[in-house]
């Protein structure tokens, strides 16, 4: 059974509209049929999978869609496709959607709508992609957790919480455990918050893929192949990525083998990366820790470097305007995954490398600085030479020490939902 209730112009729908009847005071839509000493039914009476799905399904702009506590099995994929709509639960460790059974469907849960609000639940060892947005405008994320609950592996879906095309998206105060490509992956979008989450134990645990406007920032990013990405990769609908800000994140000890399925882009990360800027402009990166990496704090790359082709005549393969200050970076570079770096670090003695690394690719029209380094607690810096085959590299940090004018701020007029 699946109850009503009219409170304010919005309808609560779903599995939790039992729970919360008794609370409200407001009478069930239907009525169980009634005879001597019957009751109103109890979650127990009915198929949570079910009841879940439909309560999607036939949901209307304005609903509230609710999960109470409680751990519920699905064997085939959610979806929501009606604008304006909030799904709810009781909190990202109490209400539990677990796919472990997942039969049909590519994602655990496939949004396509504006304005939709997704809180307080845990999505769990969906077959491919935990959460899937697309093709959205005013997205708002919040205390929601995906996780792939074995561990590291390639058979994980590729995505936790994966927006993709979409303007105006704020994940907050979420975590995502276990992608087998990123934790948190907002690609070919514009006007992003990604603030206050926990990303751990993916192959990358943040990254913002071919977008524009992208403030990322409070994040604890941890036990990675690669913690915070900002990318721009070619043969894609929407392409030109740029400005975009990493600030006041913890990032550290992101040194988990890289687990990516065979040929995907992301497999190329090498672990014990920070921060990792690729083909992407006007970056800034300040005001984080960065801590315990084994290859870089820092790697600023063209994707040139992957040696992969690409067919697209539009595509801007160099990095420029990189603005990295203000940092307190920690130990890096003492295990490179990378053979040309290993060789670096034999050639030097063995010891660390220095702490940020640029691949030495220059835009043959490049107006200004690829990369400027300033104020960075603890940094050292290499440009690694990459388009001779790494034969001359360069350690004069004096040739970083420039400043580029800080980006503007973007503010989300998407904080406060019904």
């Amino acid at each position: 059974m699946i109850t009503t209730c009219l409170m304010g112009g919005a309808r609560l729908y779903g599995l939790g509209a039992l729970c919360a009847l008794a609370v409200m005071g407001c009478a069930p839509a239907e009525e169980t049929p009634s005879g001597e000493g019957a009751s109103a039914p109890t979650m127990e009476t009915v198929n949570p999978a079910r009841a879940l799905r439909l309560a999607l399904l036939d949901a209307k702009p304005g609903d509230v869609v609710t999960i109470p506590a409680g751990h519920f099995d699905f064997d085939r994929s959610l979806s929501l496709s009606v604008d304006g709509v909030t799904v709810r639960g009781a909190g990202s460790e109490a209400s539990v959607l677990s796919f472990a059974g997942q039969r049909a469907g590519a994602e655990g849960l496939l949004v396509a709508a504006d304005g939709v609000t997704l809180e307080g639940f845990a999505v769990e060892d969906a077959r491919g992609d935990a959460i899937k947005i697309n093709e959205c405008a005013d997205l708002v994320i919040r205390d929601v957790r995906t996780e792939w609950t074995g561990g590291p592996s390639p058979d994980n879906g590729a995505y936790g919480l994966y927006p993709v095309q979409c303007s105006g998206v704020l994940i907050e105060n979420s975590a995502a455990i276990g992608a087998s490509d990123a934790g948190i992956y907002v690609g070919q979008s514009e006007r992003i918050v990604v603030r206050g989450n926990r990303v751990e134990f993916n192959v990358a645990g943040i990254e913002i893929e071919n977008s524009k406007r992208a403030e990322v920032y409070d994040n604890d990013v941890t036990n990675n192949t690669g913690g915070i990405l900002v990318f721009d990769l070619p043969d894609l609908p929407v392409q030109g990525g740029r400005e975009t800000r990493v600030y006041r994140n913890r990032v550290y000890d992101n040194n988990t083998a890289n687990f990516a399925p065979p040929g995907n882009i992301v497999g190329t990360v090498p672990a014990g990366t920070g921060v990792m800027v690729n083909s992407n402009d006007a970056i800034e990166i300040f005001d984080n820790d960065i801590d315990d990496h084994g290859t870089a704090a820092v790697m600023v790359v063209s994707y040139l470097i992957t040696g992969r082709a690409f067919e697209d005549a539009n595509y801007d393969p160099y990095p420029e305007g990189i603005h990295v200050h203000g940092n307190r970076i920690g130990r890096s570079g003492f295990a490179p995954d990378s053979a040309p770096l290993q060789a670096l670090q034999a050639a030097l003695g063995g010891g660390d490398l220095p702490s940020v690394l640029w691949d030495g690719f220059v835009a043959p029209d490049a107006k200004g600085p690829a990369l400027c380094l300033r104020d960075n607690e603890g940094a050292t810096v290499a440009a690694l030479d990459a388009p001779n085959n790494f034969t001359t590299p360069r350690f004069d940090a004096g040739e970083f020490d420039c400043e580029l004018p800080s980006l503007a701020a973007l503010e989300l007029d998407l904080a406060v939902r019904p």
